[in-house]
């Protein structure tokens, strides 16, 4: 398979944002009455907020998305900029772009932060499209906005190409995202996937560092 065009997911894959993350909620939980460290709240970097809430700590959606919005009051002024790019990815993005891939994130992040990330970080100019979740409330499922970054790249290509597209993430999520648009989806090593998680849940390959990935890409970009 020769793949044109790679999606990227964000939270654990180009970005680590998780000690904002988990910080905002933290201070969401203790909104609620409940005392969770730090470490056990990693699963919540990447996932839509919403679903984790209601994974985690149950209770009804206007519940979660209550405790969404008491994750904000921290995260939009504080944790968002506890984050950085994963070291070397825009060395890897730039060599991707350089070899004729079309780019792109797709995020359950909200498309204001991840766009805000990128442009601070000098790594926007790489995608060629950038899409997140609604800005208020990231509840969106992966698939859909998969779905919407697939119709957004293939906008670009010259009439009568062939979108041929890979998912690349690191998270159960990313993989059954993918699949549910018909795409295949490589793993990442360095996110926060608990271990097997992305091959059970049916990556075809997983990239232990970013050099790694960078080959597997390579091997399939256009000639």
């Amino acid at each position: 398979m020769k793949w044109n065009t790679v999606l990227f997911d964000f939270d654990g894959t180009v970005f680590d944002t998780v000690e904002g993350i988990t910080k905002s909620v933290q201070y969401a939980l203790k909104k609620h009455g409940i005392e969770a460290e730090t470490e056990a709240l990693r699963c919540f970097a990447g996932p839509p907020l919403v679903d984790m809430f209601m994974e985690k700590y149950g209770g009804v959606q206007a519940q979660a998305e209550q405790m969404v919005v008491d994750f904000r009051e921290r995260y939009v002024p504080v944790g968002v900029y506890e984050s950085r790019p994963f070291p070397g990815i825009g060395d890897f993005l730039k060599k991707l772009k350089d070899a004729g891939l079309q780019i792109a994130v797709a995020t359950s992040k909200p498309q204001p932060m991840a766009e805000l990330l990128l442009e601070r970080s000098e790594l926007r100019k790489h995608f060629d499209v950038v899409v997140g979740s609604h800005p208020t409330l990231n509840n969106d499922r992966k698939a859909e906005i998969i779905r919407k970054t697939l119709e957004e790249c293939r906008k670009l290509l010259p009439e009568g190409k062939k979108l041929e597209a890979v998912m690349i993430g690191d998270t159960k999520y990313d993989a059954l995202g993918a699949a549910e648009c018909g795409i295949p989806c490589i793993g990442v090593c360095w996110g926060y996937a608990a271990p097997g998680e992305m091959e059970q849940a049916g990556a075809i390959s997983m990239a232990g560092t970013v050099q790694d990935l960078l080959q597997i890409l390579l091997q399939t970009a256009p000639g």
